[in-house]
């Protein structure tokens, strides 16, 4: 350490050594535990604050700051509470992160101290005064912020000093920093709780005995020494453990706002007072036992609420920690096989890299050796591991299971698949559907209601019996629940987000499972959604003496020199048929004819494969069978005859019936939109059940009739895949894209089903009916709790210790209905330790023995 970082370690002023704040130079408060790491030294800071601006300045590479400083940043006058330092944000080389918008920004914040719903309210409320700023949207349940602002009006800068000024802590959000960040809260809330639970149970031991001498064989010293210990052993309660519902509430009058916060810490206030006041002139009742009691109950229940939320954002964390910080890179190859140690972000597209078991791949590529598994679970929810041979693509983010490869780089780490769903994830928590709007404007509303009431009450009764105004009114300062009313449907809806994400579905828009449960009509697209998007062999038809088996076997040699889809599902066909077929046959002096067809010499005979017209310049029949109008069909023929005809349709998904069922079966009108002739789409239509089906639609028709749908009172629920169902898809009240389509129509989409799977939609819909159950389960409960208690303790029915439990208890039962949301079927979890990752290695080396 050099003499100028001497000179800000300590204060040599001061007649003792006082420890100062390496940041800011304030004195650093006794017994802190604060600190950042500068060059290998930790250094003392005096708050959050300081030490998450010092974390961010080291960072993003500018620790030389701290060695090149003259002095601290102004604080004396309270003239900004965010240093200069951090327009370090505002810098242009670091506007990339803030969205590639030249006018726009955007970002998502990770927020310390969050309390409750009414913190989220004042966070929203500060920022949307603060100009230049267009939304800014709070997520109590992950305790990420997502604003977004103009750049020309507003500075990242403007935005964190704004949160600090109403008393939180913020940074851009950093996967690894928001975990340190709840893991830092978690055990500073449990050593709170801790604390609390040790002064109720001793405040217990002396108050249970006074509790049993009623009949006065306890003397009056006697009583009196076991109130002055109950006061002693309440202390280190209020001053510590009780800390965070003080300081909710001074942010919140400083504020002028009524929190969740302010009528807990009225009622401990006032009872904390009556209490000593009691003591002090030995008559009266004393309620430290409540007091200690309340504290560590509702302690309790904060703590199960910050696991809730852990738990909330646990599978949206781990797509973030899914692609690697840096990758083996083979400069040489394939003339060396060295590697060298790269950062992620610098892989460029044509760069080749191993990956080994084990490892992530860094980047989307192709497979150009080795034979491995592949663990797709992060990306797509399906568990098993998949086999990719070489030439194979594989999306960056997914675990090499079995064995090593070299991957060619298609898309650099930035334009990743993992990437494309980063950006939607960042979506994802955004804004609030209606109900959660509402159940917000109520509490808001809630606390002021309650403290003019509790005002009436003690009014009431001071008339009424003098004795008990002041228990009583602390009981209803108590037992109101406004937390269990905040966090009814916040809780539910970052539990069912997790759960879904875990099985495979990416929920984009807040009001997804909220609009689709109370949808009337279910669009769906044709190609890569009802069916497979790829044209599958339907029929074999032999038009002279060869067997269908051996004229399928001749067309797939030929076919195999192609990579046109026809071609691939007569391989693909083969394929299947193997086992009875004989095998493979090989084909020689292959000739490609655009637009026609193929030419080739199998076992010394010359075959063609392609049209009609193609077919007949050289078998000279013209006794073709004409195919259905709804299939495509191509030919194989000879010198002097035509041996077969080959029907190929685009196959049906095997999951796209039983998905129409469902949805007809719930009442719901099912529609196919489709570009394809209206034939094929008829057809198509018959074989589901599909009572309406319109084809030939050109995309401003398919938006047409979806918004003609909704002009007479339609709820409108659009699946699609592929560009042209962009603008219908944002049109829809909700919206639905396929995980293998386009990435434009995945932004256009509300959310993203990433397993490619047409029956995730039923697992969305049935998550959607219980998500919407469990909600209303909450509202219901929170407010028939609050009717039924607050009278209750108005009446004088419930002293303050029952109303502390009754009043935890409910903040308790509202997350812990809303945590059911997060269990699911066994089979359909993923990795999560290392004996799953050892069975799916073991299930991908012997596929045969199946799940």
């Amino acid at each position: 350490m050099n003499a100028r970082e001497d000179a800000f370690a300590v204060d040599d002023t001061a007649s003792a050594v006082a420890i100062n704040c390496f940041h800011c130079g304030l004195p650093v408060p006794e017994k802190s535990n604060w600190s950042t790491k500068i060059d290998g030294v930790a250094r003392p800071m005096c708050c959050p604050g300081c030490q998450a601006v010092a974390q961010a300045i080291i960072d993003t590479g500018f620790a030389d700051y701290y060695s090149t400083r003259i002095g601290y940043s102004a604080t004396a006058d309270q003239q900004t509470l965010i240093p200069p330092e951090l327009a370090l944000y505002d810098g242009e080389e670091n506007a990339a992160q803030f969205g590639d918008s030249a006018e726009s920004g955007e970002a998502i914040f990770s927020i310390e101290g969050i309390r409750c719903a009414a913190c989220v309210w004042l966070i929203e409320r500060r920022l949307g005064r603060l100009p230049g700023v267009r939304s800014a949207d709070m997520n109590v349940g992950t305790g990420r912020l997502a604003v977004r602002w103009s750049r020309a009006d507003c500075k990242p800068s403007d935005i964190l000093r704004a949160l600090r000024e109403i008393g939180y802590a913020a940074y851009p959000y950093d996967a690894t920093k928001h975990g340190e960040q709840l893991e830092r809260a978690r055990k500073r809330l449990f050593r709170r709780l801790f604390i609390a639970g040790l002064s109720m149970m001793q405040v217990m031991m002396y108050a249970v005995p006074v509790y049993m001498a009623k009949d006065g064989t306890m003397d009056a010293d006697m009583t009196k020494l076991m109130r002055w210990a109950g006061l002693l052993l309440t202390l280190p309660a209020m001053a510590y453990s009780a800390q965070p519902f003080f300081v909710g509430t001074w942010l919140n009058l400083k504020n002028r706002m009524l929190g969740m916060d302010v009528p807990v810490t009225l009622g401990i206030v006032a009872a904390f007072v009556g209490s000593v006041a009691a003591t002090l002139r030995g008559i009266g009742d004393v309620y430290f036992d409540s007091i200690t009691m309340f504290i560590f109950l509702l302690l309790c229940s904060r703590y199960l609420e910050l696991g809730a939320r852990r738990k909330a954002a646990s599978a949206l964390d781990n797509l973030h920690h899914a692609l690697p910080a840096a990758a083996a890179r083979m400069a040489g190859y394939p003339d060396t096989r060295d590697t060298e140690l790269v950062a992620a972000a610098r892989l460029a597209g044509g760069d080749v890299i191993l990956v080994k078991p084990g490892e992530a791949f860094a980047a989307d590529g192709v497979i150009l050796e080795g034979d491995t598994a592949v663990d797709l679970s992060l990306l797509t929810g399906e568990s098993r591991a998949q086999r990719k041979a070489v030439g194979a693509s594989v999306p960056g983010g997914s675990v090499n299971v079995s064995q090593p490869v070299v991957l060619r780089v298609t898309n650099t780490a930035g334009e990743s698949t993992l990437s494309v769903l980063m950006s939607l994830i960042e979506r994802a928590g955004q804004g609030k559907p209606q109900i959660a709007l509402w159940a917000d404007r109520v509490a808001a509303w809630f606390v002021a209601v309650l403290l003019v009431f509790a005002v009436a009450v003690f009014v009431a009764w001071h008339f009424i019996d003098p004795v008990r105004a002041w228990p009583i009114a602390i009981a209803v300062l108590v037992v109101s629940c406004p937390c269990a009313l905040s966090l009814a449907t916040p809780t539910v809806l970052a539990a069912a987000t997790d759960r879904l994400l875990r099985q495979g579905v990416l929920i984009v828009r807040p009001h997804v499972l909220e609009t689709l449960h109370r949808s009337t009509h279910v669009i769906f697209d044709k190609t890569g959604t009802l069916t497979e998007g790829k044209p599958v062999l339907r029929h074999i038809e032999t038009l002279g003496d060869a067997p269908a088996a051996l004229c399928l076997r001749v067309a797939a040699a030929l076919a195999a020199n192609s990579s046109h889809p026809l071609s691939e599902a007569l391989v693909a066909a083969l394929a299947r048929e193997n086992s009875s077929s004989g095998g493979n046959l090989r084909c020689q002096e292959i000739d490609h004819v655009v637009g026609r067809g193929l030419e080739g010499v199998v076992d010394g005979i010359r075959y063609r494969l392609g049209s009609a017209a193609f077919i007949e310049e050289l078998s000279g029949c013209r006794d073709s069978i004409p195919a259905s109008s709804d299939l495509v069909s191509i030919y194989l023929g000879i010198g002097g005859a035509c041996l077969a005809r080959f029907d190929m349709a685009d196959g049906l998904r095997e999951d796209a019936r039983r998905v129409v069922e469902y949805f007809q079966a719930k009442g719901k009108t099912v529609v196919l939109l489709s570009g394809d002739q209206q034939a094929v789409t008829q057809h198509i239509a018959d074989q589901l059940g599909i009572a309406a089906a319109l084809g030939q639609t050109l995309p401003d028709q398919k938006l047409a009739y979806v918004q003609n749908l909704q002009r007479e009172g339609a709820v409108v629920a659009m699946v699609g895949d592929g560009i042209n169902d962009a603008a219908v898809l944002s049109a829809a009240n909700v919206s639905f894209a396929m995980g293998g389509g386009t990435a434009l129509a995945q932004m256009h989409a509300d959310s993203v089903l990433l397993s490619g799977q047409l029956s995730s939609l039923t697992i969305l819909d049935e998550t959607a009916s219980k998500t919407i159950a469990v909600v209303r389960q909450n509202l219901t409960w929170a407010t028939l709790y609050n009717l039924i208690a607050i009278p209750a303790a108005a009446l004088g029915w419930l002293n303050p210790w029952m109303s502390g439990v009754g009043m935890s208890l409910s903040s308790v039962v509202v997350v812990v209905n809303a945590l059911r949301l997060q269990r699911m079927p066994r089979a359909r979890r993923n990795v999560k330790n290392k004996s799953d990752f050892d069975l799916i290695k073991y299930q991908s080396q012997h596929p045969e023995i199946g799940d």
